[in-house]
């Protein structure tokens, strides 16, 4: 299992298809930078959702500047970028940072809530 960064498990190019491909469970992946101050802001905006979605979504973040395979294969070129996976399948993404409720309602779409 990979490491745990607070709620959010961090993922790199190597464990990407085992922990965000084959899980059971819907996964939202932040796709951040570490120059990227509107990452940070969103990264507490996940960190507060994951409590509110529980078991419901896997909370998962990507550094992008480490793992340019996966940023680059799904076609990430601005940070932050999520992209929700549902059954190894992209369902939705979004670009830069928003309100909790917006965050919060993007998420219950993507898990189909």
């Amino acid at each position: 299992m990979p490491d745990k960064t607070g709620p959010l498990v961090e993922v790199t190019d190597a464990t990407f298809a085992d922990v965000v491909l084959k899980s059971e469970r819907p996964v939202v992946v932040d796709f951040w930078a570490d120059w990227c101050a509107p990452c940070k802001v969103l990264e507490r905006s996940l960190n507060d959702l994951s409590e509110e979605f529980g078991d419901r979504l896997v909370f998962a973040k990507l550094d992008a500047d480490a793992n340019p395979e996966t940023a680059r294969a799904y076609k990430v070129m601005s940070m932050p970028t999520l992209i929700v996976f549902r059954g190894g399948e992209v369902v939705a993404s979004a670009v830069g940072n928003r309100p909790k409720i917006a965050l919060r309602q993007f998420l219950e779409t993507g898990i189909g809530a």
